[in-house]
């Protein structure tokens, strides 16, 4: 449950931590802050650090059962935020989305991850080198944190980006067959991604703008740049949903062309089918008549009716073919 504890004092890591309530009191009385790490914990394997550090009952739930939106909520002097790691899976075409909850206050910072993501420990890892943003306490950890998400976000706008402009050419560069398929599954897994990125900017406005205790004026202009790619990221997320909404469009207007240009060409072929088999049953009609073998036909005892009948069939059969070629359908 707990993938990490440690007592961070004047700029450095001090040492990993066992008791976390003796922990909290020195870094209470040395100035320093402790850091604990989690990974999908349960209620009962939470329930005794929410008892040591008086965490709120309402942020405690949220954070053990994850499927949270991006939000900040204050309570008291402990603060709430929740933010949604990202990267993608360029082959699959998919986004996965993993879940960061961080409490933060004036001696210690607990994070608490859902799913896959490795920002906890690279922030962590930067600061086993002595990072100045140590200086910032618990600050510095959310920064460091959120910075890195954000960044994960600008990547990955990157890669939907390729993979949109690929799309635009395979539908505008004469590929044949229906790509809605795959568009309407980059289009769901870009709404995916702005659940996760679009909810978070508000948070950041908060976070420079000063609403948020243990947070000095000297640590806000971090924030800020954060807040800045983040509205970047957003903004192209927007655009790329835009963009595939109209390409979507273009290439079901392409398919219901394609699908229109075969059912004239059918109908083209069942007009000429239909033509010739007019035509034919003529021949067929009379030679069916006089096929019946009946002895009381006087045309049987015609001098010349053999010709005459081979007459009017030719007659009617070009006349018909001249009926059709006048009307288009030979």
């Amino acid at each position: 449950m707990i993938v990490d504890c440690a007592l961070y004092v004047g700029g450095g890591r001090e040492h990993g931590v066992t008791d976390v309530a003796a922990a909290l009191a020195e870094a209470r009385s040395a100035g320093g802050f402790v850091w604990i790490g989690l990974f999908q914990p349960t209620v009962a394997e939470f329930e005794d650090l929410a008892s040591s550090f008086a965490l709120p009952q309402l942020a405690v739930d949220d954070a053990i059962r994850a499927h949270q939106r991006p939000k900040l909520e204050r309570y008291g002097d402990i603060t709430f935020m929740v933010v949604k790691p990202v990267r993608y899976v360029d082959r699959e075409e998919i986004i996965e989305v993993s879940e960061l909850a961080i409490f933060l206050a004036e001696h210690y910072v607990i994070t608490v991850r859902h799913g896959v993501s490795d920002v906890p420990a690279h922030v962590r890892e930067e600061y086993e080198h002595d990072t100045p943003l140590l200086s910032h306490g618990p600050a510095g950890v959310v920064y460091r944190s959120l910075d890195l998400v954000v960044d994960g976000y600008l990547e990955v706008v990157d890669a939907i980006e390729d993979d949109v402009d690929e799309i635009e050419e395979q539908v505008f560069g004469g590929a044949r067959g229906d790509h809605a398929e795959r568009i309407y599954k980059l289009k769901r897994e870009v709404l995916e991604f702005r659940r996760a990125v679009v909810p978070l900017v508000t948070p950041l406005q908060r976070l420079h703008d000063g609403d948020v205790p243990w947070v000095g004026a000297d640590a806000r202009p971090y924030f800020r740049d954060i807040h800045d790619h983040a509205l970047r990221a957003a903004d192209a997320i927007e655009a790329h949903d835009n963009l595939l909404t109209n390409v979507l469009q273009a290439d079901l207007a392409q398919v219901s062309v394609e699908q229109n240009r075969v059912a004239v060409r059918q109908n083209e072929d069942m007009r000429k089918i239909s033509a010739w088999a007019a035509i034919a049953l003529v021949p067929t009609a009379i030679a069916g008549i006089y096929g019946m073998n009946f002895d009381n036909m006087p045309e049987l005892h015609t001098r010349y009716g053999y010709y005459v009948v081979l007459g009017v069939i030719a007659a009617a059969c070009v006349g018909l073919h001249a009926l059709f070629r006048r009307n288009h359908w030979l």
